[in-house]
This record gives structure tokens, C-alpha cells and sequence, in this order.
């Protein structure tokens, strides 16, 4: 009777090894089963990979031979020859394991010095974005490994400017306009292929569109954060500060420096590569460029969150802080519609049902709303004139009619104060801002309790 491996019962190791013969079928069976592993373990990327694979072979073919006396299909002459080969497969399993980690096992590999990550750009008008007043703190953490839409942090010299004339397509919405309303403007399309995108499409990252000195990153920095402190005596670098952020609802310490600066990044509200799959690539390079520095697009935020958004649009991310998600989602709408870019059907779908909560939000936008002209002042009656004395009896001269004061006009009313976020009202020496006092707006009362800016 044959075993499974070719060999009678009775074959065992001896003194002068087994007897020679020809490789019979089942020994190349064994041969193509563990061929068969390894590239399978290789393709599907497991643990250790294809090396990982073999040295399991040859260790419970060595385990098999020295427990057995049996050569297997490895034909090992005797009982010393199996345990090298566990030797060797011990040594091939932990190479297998070095050269190919299990998935999900953190990258070691990684320059330590590198201080590149996925961050977003934008435009020349300033439109911050309201955030929550939060509570935690979160101290700076460590770069995290970059990811597709790389930007380079706090670098000491200002991106320059590769294309001249950054401009949007078109104006963004009036002061006014109803986001829900404007989302059923924007055209639904399914995703046009990816092939091509490059960070490079967008132009410099951070580039100093706007010709101020400052890059956009740190020109967004300066808006969003408050107590900050510069790096130099030039309003520009900044060293460090303090975020609100609105989409983890928590308190960021932001410090500039190699392993630090990665805490607060900039995220592109309306990612980079889903604009390139959704109307970008029709886009000319100044309008691209104006659209990943523009600040309608532009949002200071945590640095991890940032790195889980990636390009993910709303129909597949949105803020962890559901109170900001009615503000995000309005946002990527104006965005995308002066840039002229298009949504899917599930994006459109999110959008709608998110701001089904949000009542009748406004479009977030740079547009001012126009000044009303104050109404002419009524004209003035003309003086009646004195009736003469009766000529018989002598009067006295009368004297002359005062002159008639015209009514002051009335002023021209102040437009209302816009508050950005609670770093503004601050700076105005306004908080807490009541509902009744100009300026006052929902985005910058978290609890709704008529006082913002409160906490």
C-alpha cells in the first residue's frame, strides 16, 4: 500500500538513505500544491508573502520528516537533514515577515524627516469659515505618513507662482442665495476618469496668488486661528496658535516645526482629485490654480482628520462634528458652482439630505450684499411772504424772514458687521455678541442660546 507521498511504510531513514528511484506522481502533486501557495499568499499580498509561504512548506515538510523517520516528498535523507530545513524555513518565515508585513501593520520604513502631507489650496478672497468654540485640546501630533494630494507644510521660502493671471470662472453666488436652492443648479454626472491628475495640475501648492508675501497656507492660518504668534517681526510665518476646529469640534495647539506643523493642515473643502473627476480637467491651469488657493476652499482642521478625509466627497465623507456638516456641505455647493463642477447622483443625494436639517441656510459666499441708497429728502416749501401794512397807518419795517434750515439728510445706514468666526468677534472686542447686536449669526452661537461666542 503507498502512502501520500510516495513511499511504503516501511521506507524510514537508515544508515545507507533510501533507496534511489525515479520522482513519481504524487512527489510533483506535493511540488505544484506548494508552488500553487506561494504565488497565491504572493498575489493576495498575505502576511510574509510569497517567502512566507515556502518557509511554511519547508517547515512542516522538516516537522513532517523528523517526527515520521520518513524522507517526504523532499526525499530528506535522514533525521538531520530535516532539521536544517526547519532551520532554514525559520530564518525564510521571519525574512518573509520583515520584507512583507501584515496588512495594516504600521509603514517603519518611512524617512523620519519627512514633513510632506496631503493638504488642499485656494483663491485670492478672503471666506472663512464659521467654527464651533470647542472645549478639547488636542496637543500637535507627529507628520503622519503623506497621501495622494501631497503639500509641503511650513517651508521657508514662499511658493512661487508658476501661472500667471489665477482667476475663478466664474463670480461666487450672491449674497443671499439659498444653498439648497443652488444645488439644483449644479450639473449631475457620473465620475470622469482620474487619468492624468497629478498635485502638479493645481500649480505650486500654496502658492502666493494673491502677492501679499505670504504663501496661502499660512495666509489661512492668520485668518482661522487667533493667539497667534509670528515667527519674525513680519506679519506672515506663523509660529504658532490656536485652532477652533470646526470639523472635530475640538481646541488645536498649532506650532510651527518639522514634527508639529502636521497638527493643523489645510483642507481643500472640495478635494483636489475629485474636482479633476468632476469638471476640473475642462478647467484652464489659472483656474485651477485659483481654485487651490482659493479661500471659499480652503479650511484649517486637524491634521488626521484631514488624512481620512483624502478626496472623498459628500456622499462618502463628511465632518465628524455634525453640527458643522450643514456649513461643509453648503460650502463644496458654492464651490463647486463657481468653478462649474459638476456632482454624482450620491453626492447630490447626501447634500440634499444633509441640508434637509439645516433649514433655509444661505450659500456660503465673498459676494457682499448691495448697499440700499437712502431715499432723497422731501423738498423744502418755499417761504410765504410777509403781507405789506395798511398803507394809512405807518408800520414799522418788518424785519426778514429767518432763513429756513433744511432737515439734515439722513445718513446712509452702515452695512451690518460680518463675523467670520469667534476669532473676529474677539479681535472686534465683541464677544459674547448677542442675537440683537449686528453682526451676530448663527454660525458663531454653537448652543443656541442667543449669545455668541460665549464659551
Amino acid at each position: 500500500m503507498r502512502n501520500p507521498f510516495g513511499h511504503s511504510p516501511a521506507t524510514n531513514f537508515s544508515p545507507e538513505g533510501p533507496k534511489r528511484r525515479g520522482i513519481d506522481r504524487s512527489t510533483w502533486i506535493a511540488v505544484a500544491v506548494a508552488l500553487l501557495t506561494i504565488v497565491v499568499a504572493d498575489t493576495a499580498n498575505l502576511a510574509g508573502g510569497g517567502l512566507g509561504s515556502l518557509a511554511l512548506v519547508l517547515l512542516a515538510t522538516g516537522l513532517y520528516a523528523l517526527i515520521s523517520g520518513r524522507p517526504s516528498w523532499l526525499r530528506l535523507p535522514d533525521r538531520r537533514a530535516a532539521g536544517i530545513t526547519i532551520g532554514i524555513s525559520v530564518v525564510t518565515l521571519i525574512a518573509g515577515f520583515l520584507l512583507n508585513p501584515p496588512a495594516g501593520a504600521p509603514d517603519t520604513s518611512a524617512a523620519a524627516g519627512k514633513t510632506a502631507v496631503s493638504e488642499p489650496a485656494e483663491t485670492s478672497s478672503p471666506s472663512p469659515t464659521p467654527t464651533p468654540r470647542p472645549s478639547t485640546t488636542k496637543a500637535p501630533a507627529p507628520t503622519p505618513s503623506p497621501t495622494p494630494d501631497v503639500a509641503p507644510l511650513d517651508t521657508d521660502e514662499v511658493p512661487a507662482v508658476t501661472v500667471q493671471g489665477a482667476v475663478a470662472p466664474q463670480s461666487q453666488p450672491a449674497a443671499g442665495t439659498k444653498a439648497l436652492a443652488l444645488l439644483e443648479t449644479l450639473a449631475i454626472k457620473g465620475r470622469a476618469p482620474k487619468t492624468g491628475y497629478d498635485r502638479d495640475q493645481f500649480g505650486t501648492a500654496w502658492a502666493d496668488v494673491d502677492r501679499n508675501g505670504c504663501d496661502t497656507r499660512n495666509d489661512i492660518l492668520k485668518l482661522q486661528l487667533y493667539d497667534i504668534v509670528f515667527a519674525n517681526s513680519v506679519p506672515c510665518k506663523v509660529a504658532a496658535g490656536v485652532l477652533d476646529d470646526p470639523y472635530t469640534a475640538t481646541t488645536i495647539r498649532f506650532i510651527r516645526g518639522q514634527a508639529t506643523s502636521s497638527a493643523v493642515q489645510i483642507d481643500h473643502v472640495v478635494a483636489l482629485s475629485d474636482a479633476w473627476q468632476k469638471g476640473a480637467q475642462q478647467l484652464s491651469a489659472e483656474q485651477r490654480m485659483a481654485f487651490a488657493n482659493d479661500p471659499l476652499n480652503l479650511q484649517a482642521t486637524d491634521g488626521p482628520t484631514n488624512q481620512q478625509k483624502g478626496d472623498g466627497d459628500a456622499a462618502t465623507w463628511l465632518p465628524p462634528n455634525k453640527a458643522f456638516r450643514c456649513t461643509y456641505v453648503a460650502t463644496q455647493i458654492s464651490v463647486k458652482a463657481t468653478y462649474g463642477l459638476w456632482v454624482t447622483q450620491a453626492e447630490h443625494d447626501a447634500m440634499a439630505s444633509v441640508l434637509g436639517s439645516c433649514g433655509d441656510i444661505d450659500a456660503p459666499t465673498n459676494v457682499q450684499p448691495p448697499v440700499a441708497e437712502p431715499d432723497p429728502a422731501p423738498a423744502q416749501p418755499a417761504p410765504v411772504p410777509a403781507a405789506p401794512a395798511p398803507a394809512p397807518a405807518p408800520a414799522p419795517v418788518a424785519p426778514a424772514p429767518a432763513p429756513v434750515v433744511p432737515a439734515p439728510v439722513a445718513p446712509v445706514p452702515a452695512p451690518a458687521p460680518y463675523y467670520p468666526n469667534c476669532a473676529a468677534v474677539r479681535a472686534a472686542g465683541m464677544a459674547p455678541i448677542n442675537i440683537s447686536t449686528p453682526g451676530y449669526g448663527p454660525h458663531l452661537d454653537r448652543d443656541g442660546d442667543g449669545w455668541g461666542c460665549d464659551s
